[in-house]
């Protein structure tokens, strides 16, 4: 088996726990789409900053930006790129004692790719708020978008260590849910597909907001792209 065709039949069950492998979504990822993740030889990529590293100011300050992106988005890709390569030699050597220990570092890696890949999307410097159909859902699901972000608030302030609050599109029930995640692939469901993720690590928040994480989470409503989550929500619901 070449590293191409076992890419393909591994690179969803590494992030089983985020993506469904089935699915165009999944398939916009690995040919260039809303979120390129991995290169033509199958080698996960991380793609340039959507923007200058003082973007988010104030709200997030452009030193954390930048070691965020730089040494935590981007040592989740180099460990993905190990693990895959180490579950590839156990293969070819037909020795699968290690195997179980790479494959949840897979996992692991690789769902914290996807999620700060979505994560920095997810951002801008202007106020947007959801429209359209990704507003008839909130309303139909949440009850309104004020109480949807009440209840995303309180889910990623209450993380317990670090984690992400997710609101997700779960094909099973056509319908939103706000997930917590701890970790990067933690308690999530089966089949949901992130649109919107806040980290509540603390490398995304301390060095402005010190131990305050719910201050730091106040601090991105301002900042969320829902443009950007009616196009992922847009992107899912090409699946039913």
């Amino acid at each position: 088996m070449n590293r191409k065709d076992f890419f393909k039949n591994s690179l969803i069950i590494g992030g089983a726990s985020i993506l469904p492998s089935s699915s165009l979504f999944a398939q916009s990822i690995s040919e260039g789409g809303i979120d390129k993740l991995v290169d033509e030889k199958g080698s996960f990529i991380q793609q340039k900053l959507p923007y200058d590293v003082n973007f988010l100011e104030p709200n997030m300050d452009a030193e954390t930006t930048h070691l965020h992106f730089t040494f935590h988005h981007g040592g989740a890709v180099k460990a993905a790129n190990k693990d895959l390569q180490m579950i590839k030699k156990a293969m070819d050597e037909n020795n699968f004692e290690s195997v179980d220990y790479w494959t949840k570092k897979l996992s692991f890696h690789f769902s914290s790719h996807i999620l700060h890949t979505i994560f920095w999307t997810n951002l801008t410097n202007r106020k947007t708020e959801p429209t359209g159909e990704l507003l008839r859902r909130i309303e139909k699901d949440f009850g309104s978008y004020g109480r949807l972000q009440s209840y995303i608030a309180a889910t990623s302030k209450n993380i317990d260590g670090s984690g992400w609050g997710i609101l997700g599109y779960q094909p099973y029930s056509d319908s939103l849910v706000v997930l917590q995640c701890e970790n990067h692939e933690k308690l999530t469901q089966w089949g949901v597909i992130p649109l919107l993720v806040i980290d509540v690590w603390e490398h995304a928040y301390y060095l402005k907001y010190k131990n305050k994480r719910t201050d730091f989470v106040d601090a991105l409503f301002p900042i969320i792209d829902w443009d950007n989550v009616a196009q992922r929500l847009e992107t899912a619901l090409k699946i039913k």
